[in-house]
């Protein structure tokens, strides 16, 4: 009678089987961790020099500036009553920062407040919303445009409200897709002009006739009386 043979268990054998859906998976690493604060008084350089670096490839290529025209006009945004002006950081590096308001305010403001008030829209106005170029993809947009959906229902706006240049392509495209339409069809417009010179080059007078005196705006008679 011929012996059974007996399979020779492997290491492989003798381990514990595992059941579906518990195969190994590596943990992920977690992302940087983005914080949101309020903007303090100590704040205004730092930010002020974000601002710079952040809208510098956009204010030369737009008519307006991207963000306020000083650091002066900055300091007195600061001052003023009824807005919100939000620095958004990783490991202590601004990365973000966001400035709207309540309601129209500012002295230097455009907007006109009926047509939103005929619309039965209540706004909240965001004056800036910049991102550092090396941050630009990496989902900082996206959270602090989420802090400020979060900020107009807290306070019972229906609607937010920007500003972006028409050639400002990369953002207008990016608030397209997060549901923003436009809502004014004021552009700047301009024509050209050809270049003359202020004042009107020498120019041959016409030869007076023999038979007249000559014009030269004087006369010898006295007025009438």
């Amino acid at each position: 009678m011929a012996r059974r043979r007996t399979a020779t268990k492997t290491a492989t054998d003798l381990a514990p089987k595992r059941s579906r859906g518990q195969a190994s998976k590596k943990k992920a690493t977690p992302g940087p961790l983005i914080n949101v604060r309020h903007m303090g008084r100590k704040d205004i350089g730092d930010v002020w020099e974000f601002l710079k670096i952040s809208f510098r490839d956009v204010n030369a290529e737009t008519v307006e500036y991207q963000r306020p025209r000083s650091r002066q006009r900055f300091e007195e945004i600061f001052e003023e009553d009824g807005i919100e002006q939000l620095v958004f950081e990783v490991d202590n590096e601004i990365v973000a920062y966001a400035e709207c308001s309540y309601e129209v305010t500012g002295s230097d403001n455009w907007i006109n407040p009926r047509y939103f008030d005929k619309r039965e829209m209540n706004p909240l106005f965001v004056d800036e919303l910049a991102v550092h170029p090396e941050w630009h993809g990496k989902g900082v947009g996206s959270f602090a445009l989420e802090q400020l959906h979060h900020l107009a229902r807290v306070h019972g706006h229906n609607h937010i409200v920007l500003e972006v240049a028409e050639n400002n392509e990369r953002a207008l495209g990016w608030y397209k897709k997060r549901q923003f339409r436009k809502l004014d069809a004021a552009i700047f417009m301009a024509c050209p002009v050809a270049i003359e010179p202020e004042l009107l080059p020498p120019r041959e007078l016409p030869k007076p006739r023999a038979d007249e005196p000559p014009d030269d705006g004087s006369s010898d008679e006295s007025p009438e009386e």
